[in-house]
């Protein structure tokens, strides 16, 4: 099978699932982007190198926005970023550049949550980088056009630079590792259908990487390779409420609460706190958080340094066994060709407690409801095998036991390979059916 047509397939898929959260007319959008940024005296437009340069000449920091114009999510915190007048004294402390593509992006130095469409990265003009910043808030809400938690991060970056270069030691978390490929064009999945630049004088949007298409692309490398896909890319740039802890997102890294009995109360973090640091990383957003999380390990722990009352002070956070499993991606757009490769196409939920009731099924016991069966493509392969709109799925294999849906892709892309063809069992009304769930 070939493995390397899942983002084509996938894409077409989006197009119908998701169409309402882009914008209607979407060539108009990235060319008058380019009409009115291009020669913005603020901002490089789409201009990295450029950037580079002027950060060295004249010694400020880099401000590197990413911005998916054809995706309505963000719109309003970028529409912010460009005109709110409170940002002018931050902005013209930074060497600042908008990119709205990610076709030749360097992928050893932009490593960040590639699901976003407004994500900012903040650098050295040695390309050291400071920091990122990215908003599930406004990714969530187009219309949030609040900047309250970006001009803190951009404050906080701002701080770090004052530090550099003596702090450059504690910035070495911060920086990229390793990847195949150095630029997205060169992953198989993308190879030989994007050019380096935009098609100005043809169909400009279709001539574009999406951000969300890096990671895609990254997921559809391994997979082809007949490799499971590695957890931290099933489960990317996880937020820290896997561990007990919901942040403040008007804020940096603030605590607003912490889950009883979870990793992080019985580290001893208590509502108020603020992170200083984690992982002995200087924090500059929430995005600096889960950054750290996406490159921590399957257990162990996380020593971080806590604000209480005017006073620093040291906590170990514990990383409990398969604590990334319990991470929520079903709202993320790369959970898609992930639905196609674990499940055939389909999309399903955790039935609640109270439903379970009504319908005779323990609250242990595995009860996926499936709401979403693909027709096209590789997100077909489901349906060809039987499976329908409204079954509950009840056992995988041996495994009966309560998964989410999110639980359930890791657990299968973890541990099964393209080809594989595993028993399960559904109710479809009062009736058990045996069906055969493909992996691609």
């Amino acid at each position: 099978m070939r493995f390397h047509h899942i983002l084509s397939v996938v894409l077409i898929t989006l197009a119908v699932t998701v169409s309402a959260a882009t914008v209607k007319d979407r060539e108009g959008a990235v060319r008058g982007d380019k009409a009115k940024m291009e020669n913005d005296p603020r901002w490089n437009w789409n201009d990295l190198d450029g950037g580079f340069r002027l950060a060295k000449t004249t010694g400020k920091p880099l401000l590197v926005v990413l911005r998916c114009l054809p995706c309505m999510s963000c719109a309003g915190i970028d529409a912010s970023v460009l005109e709110e007048q409170e940002l002018v004294p931050l902005l013209d402390q930074f060497v600042c550049v908008r990119i709205i593509n990610a076709n030749a992006l360097d992928l050893s130095r932009f490593q960040f949550d590639y699901d976003l469409s407004f994500s900012a990265i903040m650098f050295n003009g040695d390309g050291t980088i400071y920091g990122r910043y990215g908003s599930w808030l406004h990714q969530k809400d187009p219309l949030n056009k609040t900047t309250t938690s970006f001009k803190k991060a951009l404050e906080a970056a701002l701080s770090v630079h004052q530090g550099y270069p003596s702090n450059k030691a504690q910035l070495s978390g911060k920086q990229g590792g390793p990847t195949p490929y150095q630029t997205p064009i060169e992953f198989p999945a993308l190879a030989g259908k994007y050019q380096s630049k935009l098609d100005w004088n043809g169909k400009v949007v279709a001539s574009c990487v999406h951000c969300h298409m890096v990671g895609d692309a990254f997921r559809a490398y391994y997979r082809s390779q007949n490799k499971p896909v590695p957890v931290e890319w099933i489960y990317p740039q996880p937020s820290i409420e896997t561990l007990g802890i919901t942040l403040a997102t008007d804020d940096v890294a603030k605590v607003e609460a912490v889950v009883a009995d979870s990793a992080a109360a019985k580290a001893g973090v208590q509502a108020g706190d603020s992170f200083v640091t984690l992982d002995q990383q200087p924090l500059v957003s929430i995005a600096d958080v889960s950054w750290i999380l996406h490159r921590s390990p399957d257990s162990g722990s996380l020593p971080a340094k806590i604000l209480r009352g005017g006073k620093e002070t040291p906590v170990t956070l514990g990383l409990p066994a398969g604590w990334r499993l319990s991470s929520d991606i079903g709202k993320r757009v790369g959970t898609w060709p992930m639905r196609a490769m674990a499940f055939g196409g389909m999309k399903m939920d955790d039935i609640p407690d109270d439903e379970r009731a009504t319908l005779g099924l323990d609250k242990n016991q595995m009860a996926l409801r499936i709401f979403h069966v693909g027709e096209f493509g590789q997100h077909a392969a489901a349906k060809k095998e039987g499976f329908k709109k409204d079954d509950i799925i009840v056992q995988i294999g041996d495994d009966k036991q309560r998964l989410t849906e999110s639980a359930l892709i890791g657990d299968l892309l973890l541990h099964h390979l393209p080809g594989e063809k595993i028993p399960a069992i559904v109710l479809r009304g009062k009736e058990r059916v045996e069906l055969k769930l493909p992996q691609q």
